[in-house]
């Protein structure tokens, strides 16, 4: 009996100023180990680089690889424009600054199968090129960087809230209208709580791993990390139910920190026992996390811990009211299967 064919796959990449990787992460696509049809499906944000240019070249290469336009630059409008050009039953999410390994499609179509989930993915491996981004990488892998978010630290297979990137089934992301394109972070997550919400199982496996480039810069480090916790703010008051201790540890971090250095600077200098105290566990932390590593490495992991820490602590204080008003104006309910009631 002729073995059956896998199912053909689509891969979706929202791109904007991706010259340094875009290639690189095409090529780990293209390459994958897997015997199903596939195309590479590329969103062009307005990018001030050579991102174009390389696209266009790659579609030249390749007649597996696609553009279509994405005006606003955003990245829920950007996968949504990707997945309406794409047509094959499963959709594979991929950024234009991420290496899948080699096995990757291949296995995540398994799991697909094997567990009925409509969406699963894995770890968000992140590994550097020079010692900032080593250093960076560490912290993101670390629990005193990120807490036991399994998805950067690794763990059991099993349902999830969340997970990263996501390989769907198409009839799932269908069903629930694509992204909601209000979230400009953390789009991820409120996908999946409609699906989650429509019956419908995400899925964690730490058999998923896809590098993770991390930012050049302490500058672009900080931004990254101000967005995720303005957005994990937003996803607070979207869903009551969402948050919990590991994303309140930043900012109850930043105000015990400001207090400390008000209190030592105004009223005794017992104050600064709190910053103070901050720094040597970050610096204690970063032992473990920079095993392995050069020593030009390990002494900027506090830096990167402190920049995650800080950053996110601060976009989550910050987070404007308003900005969650109008993302909870555009929810989408959940939609159920009309012929069961669920996913």
């Amino acid at each position: 009996m002729p073995q059956q064919q896998p199912p053909a796959v689509s891969v979706i990449m929202p791109v904007l100023n991706e010259e340094r990787h875009l290639r690189n992460s095409v090529r780990h696509i293209l390459e994958q180990e897997y015997a199903g049809e596939m195309e590479v499906v590329i969103a062009l944000g307005p990018s001030t680089d050579r991102t174009d240019e390389i696209a266009a070249e790659l579609v030249a290469e390749d007649a597996r690889v696609h553009t279509v336009p994405n005006p606003t630059g955003r990245t829920p409008a950007a996968l949504n424009a990707a997945i309406k050009a794409s047509r094959h039953p499963i959709v594979v999410r991929v950024d234009g600054h991420g290496m899948l390994s080699p096995n990757y499609i291949a296995t995540a179509v398994r799991l697909l199968e094997e567990t009925g989930a409509a969406n699963v993915g894995g770890i968000m491996h992140a590994e550097g090129e020079n010692a900032w981004e080593d250093a960076v990488a560490a912290a993101m892998t670390s629990k005193i960087g990120v807490g036991n978010a399994a998805f950067h630290t690794g763990g059991q297979a099993g349902p999830a809230e969340t997970v990263y990137l996501g390989v769907f089934r198409r009839e799932a992301l269908e069903q629930q209208g694509g992204y909601n394109e209000e979230f400009i972070r953390a789009q991820d997550w409120e996908l999946n709580f409609r699906i989650r919400e429509a019956g419908g199982q995400i899925w964690f496996s730490p058999e998923l791993k896809v590098q993770y480039r991390p930012r050049p810069s302490i500058k672009a480090l900080a931004k990254q990390y101000k967005d995720y916790g303005k957005w994990r703010h937003v996803v607070a008051r979207y869903h009551a139910g969402s948050i919990n201790l590991r994303y309140l540890a930043p900012p109850t971090a930043v105000c015990a920190l400001a207090a400390g250095l008000v209190v030592g600077a105004a009223v005794t200098p017992w104050g600064f026992v709190v910053p103070a105290g901050y720094l040597a566990a970050i610096a204690a932390g970063s032992v473990p996390a920079g095993k392995g590593l050069p020593l030009k490495a390990r002494a900027q992991i506090p830096v990167a811990l402190a920049t995650m820490h800080m950053s996110w602590g601060v976009g989550f204080l910050t987070s404007p009211r308003s900005l969650a008003k109008k993302v909870i104006a555009s929810r989408r309910p959940a939609v159920l299967n009309p012929a069961t009631g669920a996913e």
